[in-house]
């Protein structure tokens, strides 16, 4: 097996379960309660906004411009796995569009991510499938590899493994590696999210949003009011 030529067929999935504790929270809040530091760079935003996204990531890591390596993981990732397309960040070439994110969405295939170009961003603005990109154009992609599936890529400033949980939504993205403490992270990003939505019920029907800490800091840091 050369370096740069690999296919891995296999790997650990986390549980449906697991994926499913963090359906609905949003990604600023996750993000907020892993340091936020968990998300993907800003230039990665969504064709359409309203599709949010959540799976397992099934990473490809392809040359700038090429989506030889994409196409064959079309046809090997299971429904609920999110195709993850490092391409280098590249903007020259198109990865894919109408016609690959349609047949992933037939296959059951939870969304697509690029660090790279999609084209007929019209259609994939108004499909309910998540598809995720660095830019825009219409000039199409080489087919001639090298690449790799299946094991950790860098992506958009962050590194994700195959396996990962991958959350998006109309703010952006962030991979979560499964272990012993995924469980309890999707339970207190829930309730973090609880939280903020009793603040804003509080300012929409009262008018009120009691922030202690705001003179707390200001008071340490030494601030002094002027009349």
């Amino acid at each position: 097996m050369s370096l740069g030529c690999r296919i891995r067929r296999n790997f650990e999935r986390p549980s449906k379960e697991l994926v499913e504790a963090f359906r609905g929270i949003p990604v600023a809040n996750i993000d907020d309660n892993c340091g936020r530091i968990a998300a993907v760079d800003s230039s990665i935003f969504p064709l359409n906004p309203k599709a949010r996204l959540l799976g397992t990531a099934f990473t490809v890591n392809a040359p700038a411009g090429d989506n030889l390596l994409f196409h064959k993981a079309l046809d090997m990732a299971q429904p609920g796995d999110v195709i993850v397309l490092a391409n280098k960040g590249s903007m020259s070439r198109a990865l894919c569009g109408e016609i690959m994110s349609n047949y992933a969405k037939s296959r059951g295939i939870a969304g697509i991510i690029i660090d790279g170009c999609v084209r007929d961003s019209f259609t994939l603005s108004q499909m309910d499938f998540p598809v995720y990109a660095k830019g825009i154009t219409p000039n199409g992609p080489y087919k001639n590899g090298p690449g790799e599936m299946n094991f950790p890529v860098s992506f958009a400033g962050i590194v994700i493994n195959p396996g990962d949980i991958i959350v998006g939504d109309s703010d952006g993205l962030l991979a979560i590696r499964p272990d012993e403490h995924t469980a309890e992270l999707a339970e207190i990003a829930r309730n973090y999210h609880a939280g903020e939505e009793k603040q804003l019920e509080g300012i929409l029907t009262r008018g009120e949003w009691p922030r202690p800490w705001v003179d707390e800091a200001l008071k340490k840091v030494g601030f002094e009011f002027v009349d």
